[in-house]
């Protein structure tokens, strides 16, 4: 296979292994580097090097626990907060374990968290108490997550990069899992299964000896909780690697209103499209939100005008620039 590289402005190069190896590891991100090695036609010892340049530029795979699965909702807060203000309610938020994404916006006066509580009295708490009664905020408007589009792990890395399109394995690497039955009965978690859960959010590429040594167990059981967890929709794993370096500078959140029959299929296409790490139909004044990552404002302006444009009962878009992400992909259960 050809190590051509690829020059993405501002960032250095990347060859096309390189390219090929974060394609692979969003797909599985457990997979081995011998099995990524022998698809991308490379050796395992070439695959190791590029995989240890990844991670001294900040590559991390992270486990995440599916929330509908596990019998939990997940929440999108859209926070507004007093000039200079919103960076240290951000920061509050960023420490709680039940929060797994939060970003500011807005000129720095918006902010946008994730919340997936595990019970309803911790929404409560959050939602009913501890919000109203913070300093400096002037409005908070929470919306439930309906039904995700994208699944919980991102394909962006397997779409958004030009590398070619994203595949299941002939080796049986499989896709994330996006297909959960319409009500899916919950998944009972024991104390294994919420020990893998933690490590894996810390470092979703921990060997099985580590994983063992963590619960308690002997890496034969912990191998069959891991299994389980994953065969059963209730883990995924996504890469986490800062679009920057590959030339894209503008994640942008996107309000959408739509038309009601309409959603079900402006979603499944906003899920097919590169540029969308992120879709999923949310209660609330806008029936969808998605969140889209581009190179700059003029591909955000082609996108809008070519893409969202085009879709079937969009009666409007509100966009809303990210300037700064306070945290990513960490979810505690």
């Amino acid at each position: 296979m050809s190590t051509r590289e690829v020059t993405v402005v501002g960032s250095g190069t990347f060859d096309t292994l390189e390219l090929g190896l974060l394609q692979a590891l969003q797909l599985d991100g457990r997979a081995a580097l011998s099995r990524i090695a022998q698809r991308l036609g490379a050796s395992e010892r070439t695959v190791g090097r590029r995989y240890s340049r990844l991670r001294t530029l900040g590559m991390r795979v992270v486990g995440q626990p599916v929330p509908a699965r596990l019998g939990m909702t997940r929440w999108l807060l859209r926070i507004h907060c007093a000039p200079d203000s919103a960076g240290s309610v951000a920061q509050a938020l960023a420490r709680r374990p039940d929060t797994s994404w939060i970003s500011l916006a807005s000129g720095g006066t918006e902010l946008y968290c994730a919340f997936t509580p595990s019970a309803s009295h911790e929404r409560d708490a959050l939602l009913l108490e501890k919000l109203p009664r913070t300093p400096r905020l002037t409005g908070v408007g929470a919306h439930c997550l309906l039904h995700l589009f994208t699944g919980i792990t991102s394909t962006w890395y397997a779409n958004g990069i030009p590398f070619g399109h994203a595949r299941k394995d002939e080796g049986g690497v499989p896709m994330p899992a996006f297909g959960l039955p319409e009500d899916p009965e919950p998944l009972a978690l024991d104390a294994t299964d919420r020990v893998l859960l933690a490590e894996l959010a810390k470092d979703g590429r921990a060997g099985l000896a580590e994983l063992a040594a963590a619960t308690g167990r002997s890496p034969s059981s912990t191998q069959r909780h891991l299994e389980r967890l994953r065969t059963q929709g209730a883990l995924g794993f996504s890469v986490d690697f800062a679009p920057r370096h590959l030339g894209y500078h503008l994640m942008t959140h996107l309000w959408l209103r739509v038309a009601p029959g309409e959603v079900p299929a402006v979603g499944r296409a906003l899920a097919t499209h590169p540029e969308i790490a992120f879709a999923a139909a949310t209660t609330g004044p806008h029936n969808l939100v998605a969140t889209g990552i581009f190179r700059g404002s003029h591909d955000l302006h082609h996108y809008l005008d070519r893409h969202i444009g085009s879709l079937p009962g969009v009666q409007a878009v509100e966009t809303a620039p990210i300037l700064r992400e306070v945290k990513r992909l960490t979810l505690g259960t």
